[in-house]
């Protein structure tokens, strides 16, 4: 896959102009010091232990209030204004909560705007979502949050969750998250009988860099949101979450080690939604998003959970942070396809493409390939490929990124796929062909794999066949590392990835999949 000057573009500002993202949202690298390290060391046998047996005290502290708080009240007791002794420990709780987070290093919380009252927003949409730190405006306002119904079986940590009386989401149940919205759409519509909800609309963890596709669950109700936005201006960032990077223990160890920590808390005037957004959720959602990108000066990207899956897919070939497949699989996902059902079809345009060897193609062949019309996420996706911008393009670069896509896990088979492609009459490949095919295989612009190709062919023979890079790959799986990106990956490849069964963070996701499939424009990239 080349990157050419219309399809590099992965990330959209306020401004409709469009550049390659700084670096992929969910790759979080901590680069230590020396005297970071040092610092580090000496906080770890001072006042690490003291803060964090203080944060534990406090929470335990807090867990006979609210189980007390929360003992027994059923549905019409909830829907009426607190009582005298339950405003009592709402106050106690939110002080323990504080002296919590003081414990931690947080010593001063900045706060910005007004929170609008209940019957003003009844829901706050909170971003950029990037750390489990991001419970510090949950704890200040006690708003109820949307969480997986196994969180409230967690000792201590399950009865402060069901004091702010959250929405629950089970998974066990096929039709939760319906269930869900409606409940989100009861409480926001009782006229602030209801504490307000706060929803983390990202549905995972970031590094802040941009926003990425807001999931439209929050949006569905169609009443007025409050957005809020946080930022963690701190000189050496412990905070961040991702999923390659560091883990959740030694985010929580490093963050403690510090001597201040510092949190702002912004809150945006409320978005009353017009009636389209009202009918369009998707349309709502990206408007919201909008707003708090300008507010944050942080661009905006098309880039889902799912994406998160894509790139960090444990296979042979670890995607690079800034690789466009990505932008790639966006806009698959813009046809109108899912990638995870596409296996049946790849055979087809693979078969296809088999026949026309070498043959180059122009967009509205490619259209007739596809056999979807032109449109503006065709010209795009046509772009992705195009090199040099000669309005034509290799069919054979596109079948191997859709079978990343939709196999990312299956290095191997994309491998072979390409090699039937790429092949000579008698099954043989050459080092260019071989570069053809791992660039696009990882979605870059250039890739040195002399190295790679000297070492696979251990006779030099001056090409290859599949067998034998088959064989290579079996006793060397990390191939890719050693040979490809011993420096552009090497710092990536040394960080901790997280299991990608489920999103992370403190939110989980409960929009139906009907709406977001619905309801998702065609989007053509801005240039």
């Amino acid at each position: 896959m080349k990157l050419s000057s219309r399809g590099r573009g992965c990330c959209v500002a306020g401004s409709r102009e469009r550049g390659p993202p700084p670096r992929s949202p969910f790759v979080h690298q901590l680069r230590l010091s020396p005297l970071d390290k040092a610092k580090i060391a000496f906080m770890t046998l001072t006042l690490f232990p003291i803060r964090l047996f203080f944060a534990a005290f406090m929470m335990l502290l807090a867990w006979p209030f609210a189980f007390i708080a929360s003992m027994g009240p059923d549905e019409q007791v909830l829907e009426k204004p607190l009582s005298w002794w339950r405003k009592i420990v709402d106050i106690l709780l939110k002080a323990i909560m504080r002296m919590m987070w003081l414990a931690g290093g947080f010593h001063w919380i900045s706060v910005k705007g007004r929170r609008a009252l209940p019957g003003e927003a009844a829901i706050l949409t909170v971003a950029p979502h990037s750390s489990y730190f991001d419970a510090i405006p949950v704890t200040m306002t006690f708003a109820s949050i949307v969480m997986k119904a196994e969180s409230k079986d967690i000792p201590v940590w399950g009865t402060l969750i069901r004091y702010i009386r959250p929405v629950f989401v089970s998974r066990s149940d096929q039709d939760s998250r319906r269930k869900t919205v409606e409940e989100i759409k009861r409480r926001a519509q009782s006229d602030g009988k209801w504490p307000q909800i706060m929803i983390f609309p990202e549905g995972t963890c970031t590094n802040r860099s941009c926003l990425i596709t807001f999931k439209p669950g929050a949006f569905i109700p169609g009443v007025p949101v409050q957005p809020v936005v946080l930022r963690y201006p701190n000189k050496l960032d412990t905070i961040t979450w991702t999923w390659q990077g560091p883990g959740a223990l030694e985010i929580l160890w490093l963050t403690l080690c510090q001597l201040h920590n510092s949190v702002e808390i912004e809150f945006l005037p409320v978005y009353i939604p017009s009636e389209e957004e009202r009918k369009n959720p998707v349309l709502y959602a990206n408007n919201v998003r909008r707003v708090m990108a300008e507010a944050l000066g942080v661009p905006v990207t098309d880039y889902t959970f799912e994406d998160c899956q894509l790139a960090l897919a444990e296979g042979q070939l670890r995607l690079p942070s800034d690789t466009c497949l990505l932008e790639f699989a966006k806009l698959v996902r813009s046809l109108g396809l899912k990638p995870e059902t596409l296996e049946d079809d790849l055979d087809k345009y693979a078969a296809s493409a088999m026949k026309m060897k070498k043959e180059k193609i122009d967009l509205k062949e490619f259209s007739a390939y596809l056999d979807f019309p032109v449109s503006h996420t065709l010209e795009s996706m046509f772009a992705l490929f195009d090199e040099n911008e000669e309005g034509i393009i290799d069919i054979r670069e596109f079948v191997i990124a859709l079978s990343v896509v939709c196999k990312p896990s299956k290095t191997l088979e994309t491998i072979q796929l390409a090699f039937q492609m790429y092949q000579s009459e008698n099954g043989t490949i050459t080092e260019e062909d071989l570069s053809y095919i791992l660039k696009t295989a990882m979605g870059v612009s250039q890739i040195d794999v002399m190295h790679l190709f000297k070492a696979v062919d251990e006779e030099e023979k001056g090409k290859i066949t599949y067998d034998d890079f088959y064989r290579f790959a079996e006793l060397h799986p990390h191939f890719a590392e050693d040979y490809l990106y011993a420096d552009q990956m090497g710092a990536e490849s040394g960080l901790e990835t997280s299991s990608l069964s489920v999103p992370n963070g403190i939110c989980t996701d409960f929009s139906p999949d009907s709406t977001e499939d619905k309801n998702k424009p065609l989007q053509k990239k801005l240039n």
